[in-house]
């Protein structure tokens, strides 16, 4: 029998049983702390949580493979404690896909169309007339090119944008997408966009990553669409580009701080849209058939999906 441990606080647990067991209604799915016995080996086990308590995953050495709710990690790799034997699956639903696709295409025609400078016009009751460009004019530039952003970039193409798409590692030849790897290509991906969308992991390599000296790369009117996590931008370098009228808006969706001090200066700021971390979020239905199919693919030797590289962090 497959037995799934599930740790979320805050938020009840029945949705996520009704989707497992809809999925297969033999799974013996488990709510914590009513996880049973750490040494139960008469069933295969696996763990699926979001922000568990630290030791917690040690205790449970039972587990095969250890599922994060989210596509972020750091709350499983902030645990001191974290056995380094059970891989970690980062989720790529497309559940979580689609909705940030749709948030992101969002923000993207948000910014090709200048709205925060007409919402900030429409506060001052200014008759303000913005004749945006084409968008095959536009070159987004997509921060993280794993499957968020590669969904983001197949939503975006048919609306004529151009795409580039910068990474740590090299991609593969796509048709429609430009790619640029590693700090040495960082600088030309940034003169060469004018959106940037920011679907990169929290590690030591993209902490501060866009501050005044890479912002300043962009070119003018340039625009910030930041998604992934908050610890990519030096936010009162991005303010002071903000202010000098070298780029022109941004819409955050992470911070290094949330929920961010109500005395930030982003929250009143004219070009700058803020959302509460919600661009994606992991959808029961589709989260419990992604779990589900690595589970098989593991059971028939195949690879899991999204697993963990504990050295990169990603």
């Amino acid at each position: 029998m497959t037995r799934i441990l599930f740790y979320l606080n805050g938020y009840s647990h029945d949705v996520w049983r009704e989707a497992f067991h809809a999925v297969d209604p033999d799974i013996d799915f488990r709510s914590y702390p009513d996880w049973g016995d750490p040494g139960d080996m008469s069933g295969d086990t696996y763990t699926l949580v979001w922000e568990p308590e630290h030791g917690l995953l040690k205790e449970y050495t039972n587990s095969k493979v250890t599922f994060s709710i989210g596509a972020g990690v750091d709350h499983i790799m902030s645990d001191p404690d974290l056995p380094t034997n059970i891989p970690i699956v980062r989720m790529a639903d497309d559940g979580l896909k689609e909705g940030m696709a749709e948030f992101v295409v969002m923000s993207v025609l948000m910014h090709h169309r200048s709205m925060p400078e007409l919402l900030n016009a429409q506060k001052q009751k200014e008759w303000a007339r913005i004749f945006a460009p084409a968008a095959s004019s536009i070159k987004v530039g997509i921060m993280g090119y794993g499957a968020l952003g590669q969904k983001c970039a197949e939503v975006l193409r048919p609306l004529g944008y151009q795409i580039n798409s910068w990474s740590q590692s090299a991609k593969a030849d796509e048709k429609g997408v430009t790619h640029y790897t590693g700090m040495g290509e960082l600088d030309n991906f940034l003169t060469n966009t004018n959106i940037v969308v920011g679907l990169l992991p929290n590690t030591e390599e993209t902490t501060n990553l866009l501050n005044e000296k890479r912002l300043s790369k962009l070119p003018e009117r340039a625009s910030i669409i930041n998604v992934g996590r908050g610890n990519l931008i030096e936010i009162d370098d991005l303010i002071k580009l903000l202010d000098n009228n070298h780029l022109s808006a941004a819409t955050l969706d992470v911070f290094k701080e949330e929920p961010v001090p109500k005395s930030h200066p982003a929250w009143t700021h004219p070009k700058i849209i803020i959302t509460p971390h919600i661009a994606a979020v992991t959808r029961p239905k589709t989260a419990a058939e992604y779990v589900v199919r690595n589970i098989k693919n593991m059971d028939n030797g195949q690879p899991l999906e999204n697993v963990l590289n504990i050295q990169r962090g990603y």
